[in-house]
Parts: C-alpha cells; structure tokens; sequence
C-alpha cells in the first residue's frame, strides 16, 4: 500500500478511471492506482475535488490536512471503523489500568531515548553516561507509582535531560539548545516537530482504523479537541522514528543552515520547499525500514506494520483489562 504526500501550493487532486491524480501548477501530472493508495496527505493550499473525496470515502482511503508548514489540522476519514463495544470498553479503563500501561510506555521511552544518546556519541560516550545513568534510575521509579500523573512527571524529567545531551550531539553547524515547541527555534525543533504532528497522523488514523477512540486518552490528561491517545502511543516512538532520523539527517549534512528560514511573524524556524519534500521523503524511508525490535513477533516488519500491530496490541489489552499484554518497542 502507498502513501501520498503532496505539499506542491496550488495542485489539484482528482480522480479519473480508477487512479488518483495530482495536477501541479506547472502542468506535471502525478498519478496513483487506486488499489494501492491507502493514505493521502495534504499540506497547505491543495485542492481535493469532490469526485475524489467521494472515491476517498468510498475506498476507506483516509486523507490528511495540514500547514503548509506541517501544523495538523483535521482529517476526512470514512465510518465503517466504528467499534461501539471497543469504545464502551475503553472509556470504562480503571486507573489500575492507566497506570499500568503508562509505566510500560513510559519505561520503553526513556531506555529508547538512552539507546539514541548512545547511538550518536560513539565517539563520546563517556559524555551521555551521566544522563544515561540519571534517565534509567527515573525508569526503575516507575515501578514504585501506581499514580499516572506522577508517573508522566517522571517522564518530563527524563525528557529535559535526554534533550540536554542531545544537544551536545547535533552537528555545531545546528545550534540545539533543548525543546522549543511552538514556535520551533532552531531546525532541530523544526524536523522533530514536523515529524511528531506526520506520526500523529500515523497513529491516529490507525487507532480509529481499529474502532479505538483517539480522544480517551490513557497516560495524558484529556484536552478539548486533542487525540490524547495518539499522543500517548506517540511516546515509545518519538526517539525510534523522529529523532533519529533528524539526527540522521542533520549529522549526514543532508541538510544545511540555508535549507532552513525564519518567519518573521511567528518566530518560527520552517524548512524551505525542497528540504521539506526532501524531509518527508526521508520520513517516509524510516517507515518503510524493516526491523525486529518487537518482541511478539520472530519475522521482520517495516516500522509502519509495527504502528498497527502494537494498535492491535493496545485494543487487544483494553478488551481484557490487562496492560501486561501491550508490550511497548524497545530498540537495541
């Protein structure tokens, strides 16, 4: 199955005798057999005609809007995902249960995040030792909390410290001081932030693939109008798929200072057009990696299977009552 991801301003997408096509403003013509697409994302000003959004629904074809510059703004999606009975469950969790899941997400992102440290200090080791040291022992604190909220602070501590050392790591040519959200400040927190709103995406339309709601949040407090438990899926994955491949990006000098511009308005750091596409292109690359870091499974998957499989994980645990069958990724 193919995903597509058009970000060229002013393109039309329509669909004509079974294939989905992708007019651009300069005449070039892009097309898709519909059989294969599965996904369509769309940032900034494109157009969708209505025969194509009708095909989209028709085929369970899922589309995606954001920014020009990657805010996630909604998504057209079909209804024949509805699990009345999964949601009924899932929305009656006990706080035993929040909390034994928030411990398993939360251990495997911290020792993910150690596993990146390491990863990119070959060369300086003894440098990430003390952060490594200092993020386990708040990993081994997990298992003395049944308290969800102390537990996610435990997770914010981890979090300062790993983005302290990492930006030690990032090539000088990229000034990373730590995590700056809204706005970016500098072109770490830009790749890293585009990212996370593309594996919300992700992780959202996979979770109502399987009847889950993305709103009944398990780990985060719930807020109005955010996919809570997107975002608490989110967590086991930040390091293995969005900061490493910033970093590889940044240290590979892929990209440079130039491909990079400030708004003037907002403050925000953002990627020029052909480094964006050249970002999503290597995103996308990640995804389709195959790996053996799940540890249910003895074969090979590419990272984008194993987003739906640990969704079927994650359904199968609510439907029991029982987090132990939920077991997070953990790379080596």
């Amino acid at each position: 199955m193919s995903y597509l991801y058009v970000c060229e301003q002013g393109a039309v997408i329509g669909c004509e005798a079974n294939r989905f096509q992708v007019r651009y403003k300069d005449g070039m013509l892009k097309s898709v057999p519909g059989e294969t697409l599965e996904v369509i994302e769309i940032f900034g000003k494109v157009q969708l005609t209505t025969q194509c959004m009708t095909e989209c629904l028709k085929r369970g074809i899922t589309v995606l809007f954001y920014s020009s510059n990657g805010a996630y703004y909604g998504r057209l999606i079909s209804t024949n995902h509805v699990n009345v009975a999964r949601q009924r469950s899932q929305a009656a969790l006990k706080e035993e249960f929040k909390a034994g899941l928030a411990r398993r997400i939360i251990r495997a992102k911290i020792r993910n995040q150690t596993v990146i440290l390491r990863r990119y200090a070959r060369k300086q080791a003894a440098a990430v030792e003390g952060t490594v040291s200092e993020m386990l022992r708040l990993a081994e604190k997990l298992d003395w909390t049944g308290d969800t909220e102390k537990i996610m602070g435990y997770e914010g501590m981890a979090a300062r410290v790993y983005f302290a050392a990492l930006g030690g790591l990032v090539d000088r040519e990229f000034c990373f001081k730590g995590r700056s959200k809204r706005p970016p400040k500098d072109p770490f927190n830009s790749l890293i932030s585009l990212g996370y709103s593309i594996l919300m995406g992700e992780i959202y339309g996979k979770l109502e693939g399987k009847g889950l709601n993305p709103y009944f949040g398990v780990l985060h407090k719930d807020r109005e109008k955010h996919p809570t438990l997107a975002s608490d899926l989110m967590e086991e994955w930040r390091a293995v798929l969005v900061d490493s491949t910033a970093m590889s990006i940044l240290n590979g000098h892929e990209l440079h200072r130039e491909d990079f511009f400030r708004d003037e308005e907002t403050g925000a750091v953002l990627l020029v057009k052909d480094a964006f596409k050249e970002y999503l292109r290597k995103l996308e690359a990640k995804l389709h990696t195959d790996m053996k870091y799940l540890s249910y499974v003895d074969y090979r998957v590419n990272f984008r299977s194993a987003l739906d499989l640990q969704v079927d994980r994650l359904a199968k645990a609510i439907e029991s009552e029982n987090p132990d069958l939920y077991q997070p990724i953990c790379i080596r």
